[in-house]
C-alpha cells in the first residue's frame, strides 16, 4: 500500500513539474514574441528614434562653432523624418567605424551620417532610398599635389582616415596605407596632409568642398583631375526591418516631393543639390566590390 501511495505522489509531482514547466515555457515563449517584434514596432512603441551619427562630420554631421546644437544636412533630415512620423528624436555619437556595430547590438536605432550604400553592408543592414547623390575626391597638398597624378600613384602613399571606410578601400585598392583615426575633427584631418604625416584623403565631393572652404588657412586642395566613384547616400538600419525602411522611404518621397531635401541640401552645401544626380561625368573603379 505505501510503495502504491508513493508511487502516485511521485507522478503527482511530476504532473505538477511538467505543467510548470508548460507554464514557464509558454511565458517564455510568449517574451520571446514580445521582444521579437519590428524595430519600427519599438520606435512606436518608444515614441522615439535613436539615431547615430559622428557630430565631427562637417556639413552632414557638426556642431557649429559655439553652439552645442547638433545640425548638418543628414541630422536635419533625420530631424525632418522624426517631426513627420510624429516621433521624437535623439542622437548617439560615435566614430565612423563604430555605427553599424552600434546598430547590431541595438544601441541606435539607425544611423545617418553619410553613410553610402554598397554590396558589402548591404548584406547585414538595410538601406533606405538614397537622399545624397555624389562622388569621391581627393585632398592633396596645394604645393605638389602630393606628387599623385593618377589613381595608381596612390601606391606607397599614406591615405588619413577610417580604416573601414568605403574610402579607406579605395586608397588600399591603389596601394595606400591607411592612418587610421578616431572620432576627431575635419582640420586634424586635413593639417596631417599638410605638414606631411599623410599624403591624401579621400572622401565625398560636397563635404570636402566645404571642409575646404571652412578651413581656408590649411595649404590644401582637392586634386583638379581625379572624380571617381560615384555615390549614394541613405539611412541605415538592421537587416530585415521592412516596416521601418518603408515609414523611412514613404517619408523621404515626400520630402523629395515638396522640395525638401532640396532646400536642405543647398543650405548646407553651398547651394547645390546634392539630392540630384550629378551631371560631372565620374570615374567607376575598376576591379574593386564594395
Amino acid at each position: 500500500m505505501r510503495k502504491w501511495l508513493l508511487s502516485i505522489l511521485i507522478l503527482t509531482l511530476a504532473v505538477v513539474l511538467m505543467a510548470c514547466g508548460s507554464d514557464d515555457n509558454n511565458e517564455s515563449s510568449n517574451e520571446d514574441k514580445t521582444s521579437d517584434g519590428s524595430k519600427w514596432d519599438e520606435i512606436k512603441e518608444e515614441g522615439e528614434i535613436v539615431v547615430g551619427t559622428s557630430g565631427t562630420l562637417y556639413p552632414a554631421s557638426y556642431y557649429p562653432e559655439d553652439s552645442d546644437e547638433l545640425t548638418g544636412y543628414d541630422v536635419e533630415i533625420m530631424k525632418e523624418i522624426a517631426d513627420r512620423l510624429d516621433l521624437e528624436i535623439s542622437f548617439e555619437e560615435y566614430g565612423v567605424d563604430g555605427l553599424l556595430s552600434a546598430i547590431d547590438s541595438g544601441r541606435i536605432d539607425v544611423a545617418a551620417n553619410d553613410l553610402e550604400v554598397t554590396n558589402s553592408r548591404d548584406e547585414g543592414f538595410d538601406f533606405s532610398d538614397p537622399y545624397k547623390h555624389s562622388y569621391a575626391t581627393m585632398i592633396v597638398r596645394e604645393d605638389d599635389l602630393s606628387g599623385i597624378e593618377t589613381l595608381e600613384d596612390l601606391e606607397g602613399k599614406l591615405h588619413g582616415g577610417g580604416a573601414t571606410t568605403i574610402f579607406a578601400q579605395i586608397a588600399e585598392h591603389y596601394g595606400a596605407e591607411i592612418e587610421s583615426y578616431g572620432n576627431v575633427a575635419n582640420d586634424v584631418y586635413l593639417r596631417d596632409v599638410e605638414t606631411g604625416r599623410t599624403d591624401l584623403i579621400i572622401n565625398d565631393y560636397y563635404l570636402q568642398s566645404l571642409a575646404l572652404e571652412a578651413l581656408p588657412d590649411i595649404e590644401v586642395t582637392q586634386h583638379p583631375d581625379l572624380q571617381f566613384h560615384p555615390s549614394e547616400t541613405a539611412v541605415v538600419m538592421g537587416e530585415g526591418e521592412d516596416e521601418l525602411k518603408e515609414k523611412l522611404d514613404e517619408t523621404l518621397s515626400e520630402m523629395r516631393e515638396d522640395g525638401t531635401l532640396t532646400e536642405l541640401s543647398e543650405e548646407f552645401f553651398g547651394g547645390k543639390d546634392a539630392s540630384q544626380e550629378p551631371e560631372e561625368e565620374v570615374e567607376e573603379i575598376e576591379g574593386l566590390d564594395l
